[in-house]
């Protein structure tokens, strides 16, 4: 009988329990959340130099959609516009483009600066018929590889005394003059 009364107790606990309107915490944490992820990405600077030395800083206001521009002493406000791709963001004087980290402004239909990753593309084949296909961005410091039509291997450069030098913590690119070689965890993959 006891254990009767302590079952009913305990399911009759449980059911008041249920019916009780649950408080809207879960939605207070998900908006906390989402707000201190968009604070952290409502602003995002960035600074170019072009091949005269000029200096371009922007600052996007990702909330606002809008960008300020410094350049050559000026600050110039700019709004968001819709593009296919990158960004695009003017006034009335100024346009601004970008993509990555290319980025080209323009006062009218002059273009006042402009600044373009250096990019090297090139593809090797050893003796035994294998590829390596390489894409540097040498203002990044960074190569692109892919042995034999295979998977992206990033890698990012190393102070080298003579040639190149490229790795991860798998891979390992060196090269000098015409002979190449990719290493994976310490064995040679691909030489040239």
């Amino acid at each position: 009988m006891t254990k009767n009364i302590l079952t009913i107790g305990v399911i009759a606990a449980l059911s008041l329990n249920s019916c009780k309107e649950n408080p809207k915490q879960e939605n207070i944490e998900i908006t906390t959340t989402e707000t201190v992820d968009k604070v952290a990405d409502q602003f995002v600077t960035t600074t170019s130099i072009d091949k005269d030395g000029q200096k371009l800083e922007i600052t996007f206001d990702n909330t606002k959609g809008t960008a300020s521009v410094d350049f050559n002493g000026e600050t110039i406000k700019l709004d968001q516009q819709k593009s296919a791709s990158g960004y695009w963001y003017k006034n009335d004087n100024y346009e601004l483009l970008g993509k990555g980290n290319n980025v080209q402004l323009k006062k009218g239909e002059e273009v006042v600066f402009e600044f373009e990753d250096d990019i090297v593309t090139n593809t090797l084949k050893n003796k035994d018929g294998q590829t390596l296909d390489m894409t540097f961005n040498n203002t990044e410091g960074t190569v692109k590889v892919y042995l034999n039509g295979g998977e992206q291997i990033d890698l990012v450069a190393e102070k080298a005394a003579s040639g190149i030098w490229y790795k991860n913590d798998q891979y390992e690119l060196r090269g000098k003059g015409e002979d190449l070689e990719l290493k994976k965890d310490g064995k040679i993959v691909f030489k040239k």
